[in-house]
Formats: C-alpha cells, structure tokens, sequence
C-alpha cells in the first residue's frame, strides 16, 4: 500500500471512492501531469504550474481547478460510495483481485484534444492498445460494481441534467455512471469547461498544452490506482497503486 499517501482514518471513512488509471508517483509521467494541474495527489501537497505567456497564472488556476480536485488520472471506474455493508478492506482486496487479473501493457502514444467543452491527454485512435484500455476500464466497472451504493434519487437527477442519451441513460441506472462500457472514453483531463475564458487564452492554453506534452515519456499500464474523497467536496487523495498481474 502507497502508506505514503494513504492513513487509516481516510482508507476507512472515505466519502467516495474511485479505480483510475495513473501514472505511479515520481515519475515523469505523474509530474508532467500534476505539475499542469497545480496538485500532488499522492504527496498532497500543491505544486506550481506552467507559466504561460500571455495567461493570467488565475486563468490557468480557474482553468484546471475541476481537474485538480481529482488529480491526475483517467477514470476506470468513476467516484462511488460504499454499499451498506462493505468497508475499505473489503474494497481494496476485491480491487487487487481486479488487477490480478489484468495484464500489464505499453499505452499508445497520447495527444491533446478537444472534447467538448475541456480538454484532454487521449491515446492515439485506432492503436491496438485501445482494447485493453478498454478491457480493463470494462473490469473495472463490472466486477466492483457490487460494492458500491446505488446512486441517490438526486445523484440520477443531477447527471441526468447532463442532458444524456437513452443508451447513457440505461448505463447510468444498471452501473451507477453514464460513460462506461461502449460509451467510455479514456481521457486524461487537462481542464475544466474552457467557457470560463475567453477564445484566445483557450488558443494559448492548447498550445501549450500540446508543446508540454509533446514529448511525455511512453505510459506503461501497470497499476490500478485507488483514489478516495475523505469528506464531501475535498480533494481525491492517492491510496494505493496495485500492480496488474500480481
């Protein structure tokens, strides 16, 4: 266990839990990352970002706060409060149960891309890699999927608010998230809505997002990473790394 990071009192009274992709601490793919979103999920700690020429350090700031709350990661399975019933020990063991049974794997190159209103790190299409991404998100979603609660009558309201697809809609009530098997899309998000600034510094943050990534070092999928939202509304913290595998 990443004891680093992780304490009793936040493994065992965890608001929400999440299974996501990322890079294992120290590395230069976790610091490229954390370093553009401001914050160390693993050491908890800020940490400064990319200065930009002609964006306000703020703009930035307001730009990635959404991602910063959840730090650097892609989602394999999205935030989730414990079915009645079950505790960390249980959750942590079914998760390494879950990577046990995954294969490690090189991921395809990345890029930066508009989706929507944000923007993310995605994996080169049509690479071969793309269904074993695909594959473990897969695991992930359906084989934890008992351990978490359903979701509130305002939990569904709030993403149907969305404005969802009947096949998004029929995701979200048999696995408590929307965008997940044929639906899902790994992403690393870079920002949140872009709306929050005005056209030009969304052109200058693109590209300074596309030049300090250009030449991050090729990702290597070998871990499930276990995140956890001690309280309501707090920033995820890193709780564990569990290597594929193993």
């Amino acid at each position: 266990m990443n004891t680093e990071s992780a304490t009793p009192q936040t493994a065992t009274t965890a608001h929400r839990y999440a299974v996501y992709f990322a890079p294992s601490p120290g590395t230069l793919g976790w610091l490229a990352g954390s370093h553009w979103l401001g914050r160390c999920a693993a050491q908890l700690q800020p940490l400064p970002q990319l200065d930009i020429h002609g964006v306000a350090s703020a703009d930035l700031q307001r730009l990635t706060a959404a991602p910063r709350r959840y730090g650097w990661h892609a989602t394999l399975k999205a935030p989730f409060a414990l079915a009645p019933g079950t505790d960390w020990f249980t959750l942590h063991h079914a998760v390494q149960q879950v990577a046990r049974r995954l294969t490690p794997f090189t991921m395809p190159p990345m890029q930066v891309q508009r989706i929507d209103d944000f923007l993310a790190l995605v994996p080169m299409p049509s690479h071969p890699a793309n269904a074993a991404i695909d594959a473990a998100a897969a695991a992930c979603v359906t084989q934890l999927h008992p351990l978490s609660a359903p979701l509130s009558s305002s939990e569904l309201a709030r993403r149907r608010a969305a404005g969802l697809t009947a096949p998004q809609d029929d995701l979200l009530q048999r696995w408590g998230y929307p965008f997940v098997l044929e639906e899902f899309r790994f992403h690393m998000s870079l920002t949140g809505p872009l709306s929050l600034v005005d056209e030009n510094t969304q052109a200058l943050v693109l590209d300074a997002a596309q030049q300090f990534f250009s030449d991050l070092p090729t990702l290597q999928f070998n871990h499930l990473a276990l995140f956890a939202e001690p309280t309501p509304g707090a920033d995820f913290v890193l709780l564990d790394h569990l290597e594929l595998g193993q």
